[in-house]
């Protein structure tokens, strides 16, 4: 079995080794290149301001971080959840360096697990071409249009796809290889996972999940995007 995560976090800015911090993550777990359905997503109270411009880009405000726990808090359990799988991030050095600046912080170890950059793998396989997340979902054909906002599960979501197209599409997750072998039995589980159903799954959200993603909405004022897909 070949265990990877797709990662994402949002930040207060650029620089950690500025004071800047960690204030979401996401990830979304795959076995042999395919999703299995079980995700991970905290948002951490980074005790800073949030500067405009990272607010442009994520729309997490100060104000609704305050109350969300400290990265201290869920770290055991984000540790739990990843464990020693490969971690598949865009850009992989922007959100290691913060996911480790937090774990020193904390008075962890660094994370150590293998990790495949797609930022590097994407410009390996499309030399010369815009390798964005956006850019890579036009290529692909990935429907993006939710991504109004920056969300690290939403973002990890996508990259997920992503992944997968730069892997060789949805059939790569049944090449034989000695990295990645599959059975017959694993074949039939992933052709379910992998099929496109005609009616939409009911939400996997708990109520704490659209509890803050409603929190988060009326942060944005009423002529936001969000406000007016919500209603």
């Amino acid at each position: 079995m070949n265990r990877e995560i797709a990662l994402d976090t949002e930040t207060t800015g650029l620089s950690p080794a500025g004071g800047d911090r960690l204030v979401e993550i996401g990830c979304v777990e795959l076995i042999n290149q395919l999703p299995t359905g079980r995700t991970f997503h905290k948002y951490c109270n980074p005790q800073r301001d949030m500067p405009e411009e990272a607010f442009r880009v994520h729309g997490l405000s100060a104000d609704f971080l305050a109350d969300k726990p400290l990265f201290d808090a869920i770290a055991d359990e984000f540790l739990q959840f990843i464990g020693d799988a490969t971690l598949v991030i865009h850009n992989a050095s922007f959100d290691m360096g913060f996911l480790n600046h937090e774990m020193e912080r904390t008075k962890r170890r660094s994370l150590t697990n293998n990790v495949v950059d797609t930022v590097t793998l994407a410009r390996q396989i499309h030399p010369g071409a815009r390798v964005s997340l956006d850019a890579l979902c036009k290529l692909y054909g990935i429907d993006n249009s939710r991504r109004t906002l920056h969300g690290a599960l939403l973002d990890s979501e996508i990259l997920a796809e992503v992944y997968l197209e730069l892997r060789g599409g949805r059939q790569g997750g049944f090449a034989l290889n000695a990295q990645n072998t599959v059975s017959a039995a694993e074949a039939v589980a992933n052709i379910a996972v992998a099929a496109r159903r005609p009616t939409p799954l009911s939400s996997r959200l708990t109520s704490a999940e659209k509890q803050a993603h409603q929190a988060l909405v009326a942060t944005l004022g009423a002529e936001s995007i969000w406000a007016q897909y919500k209603a």
